[in-house]
């Protein structure tokens, strides 16, 4: 089974014109809201793989309701603690004539303190196979024993108000318990982590670039790939992909499609390419099915997808 993490949950707003006007009124009949954040899209991608996953968040404020049946309406199995936190609301402006995709953010609020140790428990609960009955959880009874994780994969950014600790003693834990582990993540999140040897790291080109200060050298990730024993995928768009296992690097082209919404390509990337792992698929195969999903989801309206349910 496989447990995503993502501490910063949201609500996507998807809004679709020909054109924007600045200073003007622009309307649109054309919209959609849906769950989304990074750990939800690699979610439903996974489940549309026909994998077992559960998805691990903090949840709070009006919004918790809708954010839940929302989980319900697309067959995803969640656990959550109680954060007190409003759910944040990111907005996706697509514009038809010129083809761009523009993505407006809201920052979280911050968590109530008791959220950390909340979801730590429940994560260590997960981790260590013991089936959790409460009304945070939306697996059914009967498939308690789904709550083994074998691969863990963290996502995305945390919400204000958790330590700096929080992701690397989650990676630590998991390690420690012999759970594979792949990482999109960034900065001080992603730097703290690599001692405990993640099996796979994967932010996109920016953010490793954001995270290390400098642009990445074959050198460069050959030696951080030997020295914490991970495999290093870079994803850049709709540009080539970089990767290094050990002494291997390998640079993979990308073949132009015609997208429709971009937001959560990455994510279906990064479901993609751990199931194919967990299937004992090699690197560059794994690869491979990560970008078939990737496109996919560029195909679709609805982020974090690669098919309609």
């Amino acid at each position: 089974m496989f447990l995503t993490v993502c501490l910063n949950p949201t609500l996507q707003k998807t809004l679709c014109f020909s054109s924007v006007t600045p200073n003007a009124v622009n309307r649109t009949a054309v919209h959609r809201l849906d769950v989304s954040g990074k750990g939800i899209n690699v979610t439903r991608v996974l489940t549309q793989l026909g994998k077992e996953a559960v998805h691990l968040t903090q949840l709070g404020g009006d919004m918790k309701p809708l954010f839940l049946s929302l989980c319900e309406q697309d067959k995803l199995a969640i656990e959550w603690v109680e954060s007190n936190s409003q759910i944040r609301f990111c907005y996706t402006l697509l514009t038809e004539i010129d083809g761009n995709v523009t993505e407006l953010v809201e920052e979280s609020e911050s968590v109530t303190p008791e959220t950390e140790n909340l979801l730590l428990e429940k994560y260590d609960a997960i981790i260590s196979n013991n089936c959790i009955s409460s009304a945070s959880c939306s697996v059914p009874s009967a498939h308690c024993s789904l709550l083994t994780a074998n691969c863990i994969i963290i996502s995305g950014t945390k919400a204000a108000g958790f330590s700096e600790t929080i992701i690397p003693f989650m990676v630590q834990k998991a390690k420690e318990k012999g759970m594979k582990i792949i990482l999109d993540i960034k900065g001080n999140d992603l730097k703290e982590c690599l001692k405990y040897e993640p099996d796979v790291i994967k932010p996109n080109m920016e953010e490793f670039t954001d995270t290390f200060k400098t642009k990445p050298t074959k050198e460069m990730l050959i030696d951080i790939s030997q020295k914490y024993k991970c495999n290093i995928i870079l994803t850049d768009g709709g540009k080539k992909i970089i990767a290094a296992e050990q002494d291997n690097y390998f640079e993979i082209g990308i073949e132009p499609i015609k997208a429709v919404n971009t937001i959560g390509c990455g994510d279906a990337f990064t479901a993609g390419l751990a199931a194919a792992l967990s299937d004992g698929a090699d690197l560059i195969t794994a690869i491979q099915e990560g970008k078939r999903c990737g496109a996919l989801n560029a195909g679709l309206l609805k982020p974090g997808v690669i098919q309609y349910i």
